[in-house]
């Protein structure tokens, strides 16, 4: 275990105290405050505690409850009564004495603000005629308050003088560990030890509660304070609003093929190719397809000339190993494996233009080309490499083909191009123990010849295009940090050929044997799939003047496509198109692992199609918690959540509230509207919400500018619930003209809303409006410019039916997902379903002697080890009973499994008398 923490940060105090009391072993690493240790979280979290699983506690409570479970201690319920106490009473007001004491140094106020939980630990302390909060012995519950209240009551100049308080931590202060926790967070400073750490800090609100915050919490949950609205921005709405539709043109239908126009904004977005030999995962759909399809549909409705292409990347020795898994071809392979690409892009309603594949006359055509280009200008050169070769299969083993040990973090299951755990590009001939994944036999290492792209000769000109292409365009702060990494490293000569069979032929004589690499040859699909989609595909692939490129990805593909590729086209020196806008996510994660397409984990893209949810929320959910700036985390629970408050409760109240309104008291007809200074405002709100919406959505920022939608129909709940028109249209005319007003203006920022989610959300947004009957022009309307929220659906226009939008997802229904669906393959599943691989017999002779397998022993008492973990990791988060209790049962399972694999009766031994 590793436990991070960092100085002055009194949460920290508490788990050192607990780690000194409990004596459990583990390593201890102080950190910046910034220091994000914790990948799935939005914000630097602190303390946090990694397992030897991989999971994180990330709760100082929960960190502390774990710790004291560990040596047996578990937290009885009076003191789970205490932890619970500690945190959402003590600790709202410790924080707002520390900050006046810390900051402000106002210690004069410490007192008043904590009158009245100290006089409550008072009270419990003096009733209960024990030396410690819970019983006769020190537990979870008196470290964590004697630690939460050590920076305070150790203060001379803030004496206690409540008796039983002082008694109770004199007592805590004699114990060693408890000082020695102190001294090392604070220093021997006091409060002043925790002033760095406090001006991180926000001011601390009432309302305070917690120490952490969810993972996927978003800044678009919550209602913001409301802004100031000056007058001049108020009557700016109203004389905007009052334009109507009336001079707005409806937009043209695409037309096909799409070609650049003079004079007119030409984007090109690409999609980075997903590979075909398996099937595309929640992380693959957000990191790539969905977030350029999100983004080009918002192109279109803002009326760019807008161009968006994508295919399958076919050749390669993924694709090789997939064929040979499954008894097929490689083209086999890629027929069944586009067709299933193509299915669920259309189920998740990706709006390609064009969605071709990299097994093309074309792509041997152009790659050739860009090649013979390359070697004319002297950017290639020969050397010989050394690559694993397996005796067994007769071949040179690819990159893929490979497992070992990781050369830089040991992990055991790296591949020969990359470790999936530390992320570092890797040769197969650095792997410690390699083994060819088709025999398991260990490879020789055998020379070979090979070509290079000569990166270092081309740098100067990369460099040059980086500089310019980095500061004019949209380049998420990621993918340029990435990139300077590679350069700051130096560039090397990178080989652009392999001794395959499946792939674009190298068509100089000396290579005729070899492909080419697929990091050379796949971002060529790009022009390749555009040249198959249209002739006139050079239009957008040698026209960098008029055509700007927006590429789409996860960062791991970022240094192709800023270096490699970009020097691929440079060397060819024909006036190539190169990337004007790189938009790269961070990683999406499944639960608390990570999806991983070679070892099945996480949820599929068929999969989402079998779970009954529309595609429209799992868009929004993904896009919700897009990984934009950090990575974040697909949770069952979490998509429940904001599927039942943001769609449900938010979102759809309003809408159909809205349209209810014009069906039930006006006939369906839209009401007469006579706009007051109230209604002004909140069109001057809504006007701002969509301003801000189009400026992120411009730059990119897709979950971010979600948020705005989100607002604008809470600003709209709250405009209704306060006017309450369901009451005044029974009054007299003034009153129903006034539920009039507030019924029209609603239903228009619901026409609003259906625009602005129709990139996010294209179903949910058709549905909105053919149930508004609203007319075409809106929609080429409202993004126009900077934003116009004009009166779109004027006095007597008749809507259509309305109907709820959203369901809920009930608990039940996600559980029994969550169980069908989860895709989390534990050590402990991977150990009882994994058959072990063939052995010799006489091997196999002992490992089956009075039922005896060690191989199988040794997996499960891993599995156990870490279901173990995860059970008083959920016992110290305060999870559900039903929850625990099922975790509780597999324990058990892999445990009677293990005594069977060594020999043992399975059934449990006696139990011994449980420790009071």
């Amino acid at each position: 275990m590793k436990l991070f923490v960092s100085e002055g940060n009194p949460h920290c105090l508490k788990v050192l105290a607990a780690l000194e009391v409990t004596g459990v072993q583990c390593d201890v690493q102080y950190v910046n405050h910034e220091e994000r240790v914790v990948p799935f979280l939005s914000r630097p979290a602190l303390p946090a505690l990694l397992l030897p699983s991989g999971l994180h506690l990330f709760s100082s409570n929960a960190i502390c409850r774990y710790l004291f479970e560990i040596v047996g201690q578990d937290s009885s319920e009076r003191c789970n009564q205490w932890l619970e106490w500690e945190a959402t009473d003590l600790q709202p007001a410790l924080l707002q004495a520390l900050h006046m004491a810390v900051l402000h140094g106002k210690g004069s106020e410490v007192s008043k603000v904590l009158q009245g939980p100290l006089n409550y630990l008072e009270q419990s302390l003096s009733k209960g005629n024990t030396p410690y909060l819970t019983g006769e012995a020190v537990s979870v519950a008196d470290v964590v308050l004697w630690a939460a209240l050590y920076p305070v009551l150790s203060d001379s100049s803030l004496a206690c003088e409540r008796t039983s308080v002082k008694a109770w931590f004199d007592r805590g202060a004699v114990l060693h560990s408890c000082e020695s926790a102190a001294q090392k967070v604070l220093q021997g400073k006091g409060l002043q030890g925790m002033k760095s750490y406090m001006q991180r800090q926000p001011a601390p609100q009432s309302s305070q509660s917690r120490d952490t915050q969810p993972c996927n919490s978003n800044p678009a949950e919550g209602v913001e304070d409301e802004r100031a609205v000056s007058e001049e921005e108020m009557e700016a709405a109203a004389l905007t609003w009052s334009k109507g539709l009336n001079s707005c043109p409806l937009a043209a239908d695409r037309q096909h093929p799409i070609l650049p126009h003079e004079g007119k904004r030409n984007l090109l977005v690409t999609s980075a190719l997903p590979y075909v030999n398996n099937v595309p995962h929640l992380g693959n759909i957000i990191g790539c397809v969905l977030s350029a399809d999100v983004f080009s549909r918002y192109g279109r409705l803002r009326g760019w000339n807008l161009l968006f292409v994508c295919g399958t990347d076919e050749y390669g020795t993924a694709t090789e190993n997939k064929a040979r898994e499954e008894g097929l071809t490689p083209q086999q392979i890629c027929d069944k494996y586009h067709a299933i690409h193509s299915s669920i892009y259309k189920w998740f309603q990706i709006d390609f233009d064009f969605f071709g594949r990299t097994t093309t006359e074309k792509q041997t055509e152009i790659a050739q080309d860009i090649f013979w280009r390359i070697h004319k200008h002297g950017f290639l050169i020969e050397d010989t490499v050394e690559q694993l070769r397996c005796e067994k299969c007769q071949r040179f083993l690819a990159d893929r083909f490979v497992e070992g040990i990781c050369p830089h973090c040991s992990y055991p299951e790296a591949r020969g191009d990359q470790c999936d755990k530390c992320g570092r590009l890797i040769n197969a001939v650095e792997l410690r123990e390699p083994q060819c994944k088709v025999c398991r036999q260990t490879p020789v290492v055998r020379s070979s010849k090979h070509l290079f792209l000569d990166l270092p000769k081309l740098e100067p000109q990369l460099e040059q295009w980086l500089e310019k292409s980095t500061s004019t365009g949209d380049w998420t702060a990621n993918a340029k940090q990435i990139t300077r990494s590679w350069l700051r490293d130096g560039l090397k000569p990178r080989c652009i050929t392999r001794d395959l069979r499946w792939g674009t032929p190298v068509p100089h004589p000396d290579f005729k044997e070899k492909v080419f690499y697929v990091w050379f040859d796949a971002p060529i699909g790009y022009l390749s799939i555009t040249a198959n989609y249209t002739d006139k595909w050079e239009k957008w692939w040698k026209n960098p003047h008029q055509v700007e490129l927006y590429n789409f990805m996860a960062k791991d593909n970022v240094p192709f496509h800023s270096v490699v590729f970009p020097c691929s086209l440079l060397g060819a020196q024909d006036n190539y198109t190169l990337v004007s806008h790189l938009i790269a996510t961070e990683y999406l994660n499944y639960e608390d692992t990570k999806f991983s397409k070679s070892r099945g984990v996480g949820v599929f893209g068929d999969m989402a199609k079998d779970t009954g949810i529309p595609s429209d929320v799992w868009r929004f959910y993904l896009l919700y918690v897009r990984p934009e700036g950090q990575d974040s985390a697909f949770s069952w629970a979490d998509m429940a959540l904001k599927n039942n408050s943001e769609l449900l409760n938010n979102l759809g109240n309003f809408i159909n509230r809205a349209g209810m309104f014009v069906t039930k008291f006006f006939e369906g007809c839209v009401p007469a509207m006579e706009l007051q200074q109230e209604d002004k405002k909140l069109l001057a709100l809504v006007g701002w919400e969509l301003q801000q919406y189009i400026q992120l959505m411009d730059k990119v920022k897709i979950r971010d500018a979600l948020r705005h939608i989100l607002n604008i129909s809470r600003h709209g709940n709250q405009y209704i619930q306060v006017n309450e028109p369901w009451k005044k249209i029974k009054g007299g005319d003034t009153e129903r003209q006034r539920a009039g007003t507030v019924t029209g203006v609603s239903v228009n920022i619901a026409c609003l809303l259906s625009v602005m989610l129709l990139p996010y959300m294209p179903t949910v947004s058709q549905t909105i409006r053919d149930q508004l009957n609203a007319p075409q022009s809106c929609v080429n309307t409202m993004l126009q410019g900077t934003g116009t929220f004009v009166c779109s659906l004027s006095a007597g226009h008749r809507i259509g039916t309305v109907s709820p939008l959203f369901q809920k997802l009930e608990v039940d229904q996600i559980e029994a997902l969550k169980k069908r669906f989860g895709g989390q393959q534990t050590t402990a599943q991977r150990a009882s379903s994994t058959q072990p691989a063939a052995v010799p017999a006489a091997a196999a002779e002992v490992a089956t002697s009075n039922g005896v397998d060690p191989e199988k022993a040794k997996q499960l008492t891993q599995a156990v080890t870490e279901q173990g973990e995860k059970v008083r990791a959920l016992k110290a988060q305060k999870a559900e009973k039903a929850v625990i209790t099922a975790e509780v049962a597999k324990l058990l399972d892999l445990k009677k499994q293990l005594a069977l694999a060594e020999g043992k009766s399975s059934e449990p031994a006696p139990q011994k008398g449980k420790r009071k």
